[in-house]
């Protein structure tokens, strides 16, 4: 079967964590790549490292893209992602830019682009019942991500699932069988309706 991977976009509490982990458990290949991450906040799911050594990859090329947010710097390794490749693993990338999401893509192999997107209210419930301590920072970033959205309206997504609709099983078994068929082409069309 051909390389493949799967590239998460979507808001705070559009549930990345939660499918992610319905991927893993359909398919024990899937695995979430953990981004490099200088900076406070959160550690779980992060190769923790420091500014100094993500610009240092930058000007090596070894940098498929960085980002800063809630005060810390993040990058996704091209190392790091063609070794779970040469692994038989299934990486799985969390997104939040669609900026980031092109820069993935351009990696080769074959990506499944997926939005995942929930309403503001439900982002803020979520947020609350995992003990989120910035939800208000959390919200902000709710807000960049639909304006990210309006900003590349046209973008085209191998799917789209509104997961405050959808169970996260079904959407993991949906991503699983794109992934593996082949038989979604990308979807296009104004996102507007989408994000209200």
């Amino acid at each position: 079967m051909t390389p493949s991977g799967v590239i998460l976009y979507g808001p705070p509490g559009a549930g990345k964590d939660t499918v992610s982990a319905e991927l893993s458990h359909l398919n024990p290949a899937f695995t979430l790549f953990q981004r490099l991450k200088a900076g406070p906040g959160r550690t779980a799911g992060y190769r923790l490292t420091t500014a100094g050594h993500i610009n240092d990859l930058a000007r090596t090329g070894e940098l498929l893209y960085r980002n800063a947010r809630y005060g810390a710097e993040y990058a996704i390794d091209r190392a790091a992602v063609k070794s779970l490749l040469a692994a038989d693993r299934i990486p799985v990338l969390h997104m939040g830019q669609v900026e980031g999401t092109r820069a993935v893509e351009a990696f080769p192999t074959h990506w499944v682009k997926v939005l995942l997107w929930c309403s503001e209210e439900t982002t803020r419930e979520r947020c609350i019942a995992r003990g989120d301590k910035d939800v208000d920072a959390r919200l902000k970033v709710w807000h960049e991500t639909r304006q990210d959205l309006l900003d590349h309206a046209t973008e085209p997504w191998t799917l789209v699932i509104r997961t405050d609709e959808v169970d996260p099983v079904e959407a993991a078994q949906v991503i699983d069988f794109v992934r593996t068929s082949g038989s979604a082409s990308k979807v296009r069309g104004d996102i507007r309706e989408l994000v209200g």
